[in-house]
């Protein structure tokens, strides 16, 4: 049996899109880590698998390179955003929900652009969720020279260090160290970010699972919602990431709106005895 997919990206953050909707498709961590090895199967940072929701417009499925199933990912959403918009075009209707293991969101098409409502961010320690108790604005907590980080839960688990130039972090390194530290019962993603302007913040992400990405929006987020909490910026910031900027909002009721493009690499099927459950 031939499998068909879609390789999407959103600012370079690539991933393999399978419609399981009308056909079943069965996803294992052996399945899709061999899916998303880039020399032997297709290659992606993500692979996303599509199934029916009973409450949603479709349940979005996301797994990590080494198998892992996680629970949220920006630029998978707008990437399955744009596929439902595309679904619908000539409809009146713009607004597609997207479940996830993270929470519902929703997606709207925005011009050429995606906008995401990625819900309401959590920031309490056990939410994280973190080992034990403590402040989760400036944790008391240091890997070197990265320091005191904002953690935030925006579907999934994220720590933020605010820090003098992003690119004299030396992520490769410090990022598997503080994603698997003990203090962070389900791993941790990683963000190492700059403000460069009252309204503008550069960043760069070590990956829960991936490792270094040229885009993450859930990080976008996350370091947004950080710097609006220490009052670093306003409600409404620009995040440039490797890959370029997202648009990130944090709305009166709370709600975190990513806004950002989303693109159709190219299509293709696999056989699904070369990639055995």
């Amino acid at each position: 049996m031939r499998i068909p997919f879609r390789k999407m990206h959103g600012l370079g953050n690539d991933f393999v899109v399978i419609d399981a909707r009308a056909r079943a498709v069965a996803m294992t961590a052996r399945r899709a880590a061999a899916l998303a090895d880039r020399k032997t199967g297709i290659g992606c940072d993500q692979l996303i698998v599509l199934e029916s929701s009973d409450f949603a417009d479709v349940r979005m499925r996301i797994f990590n390179p080494d198998g892992g199933e996680v629970e949220a990912c920006g630029n998978a959403s707008r990437a399955v955003g744009l596929l439902l918009a595309d679904e619908h075009a000539g409809e009146t209707r713009i607004e597609s929900r997207i479940e996830t293991l993270g929470g519902t969101i929703v997606a709207r098409a925005k011009g050429p652009a995606i906008s995401v409502a990625m819900g309401v961010p959590r920031f309490d320690w056990e939410a994280i969720p973190l080992a034990y108790a403590m402040d989760t604005m400036a944790m008391p907590v240091a890997w070197e020279d990265l320091a005191n980080p904002v953690a935030v839960n925006v579907g999934n688990p994220h720590v933020v260090f605010f820090v003098p130039d992003t690119h004299a972090v030396d992520l490769a390194r410090l990022g598997p160290l503080i994603e698997t530290d003990p203090l962070f019962p389900q791993r941790i993603n990683v963000n190492v970010a700059t403000l460069t302007a009252p309204d503008a913040i550069d960043l760069r992400v070590w990956e829960r699972g991936a490792g270094l990405t040229r885009a993450c929006g859930t990080g976008a987020c996350a370091t947004a919602v950080a710097a609006m909490r220490r009052r670093l910026t306003g409600r409404d910031v620009t995040i440039t990431l490797p890959g370029g900027p997202l648009t990130i909002a944090w709305d009166r009721d709370d709600t975190i709106i990513m806004t950002g493009p989303a693109s159709e690499s190219f299509a293709g099927d696999f056989a699904g005895e070369d990639y055995p459950e």
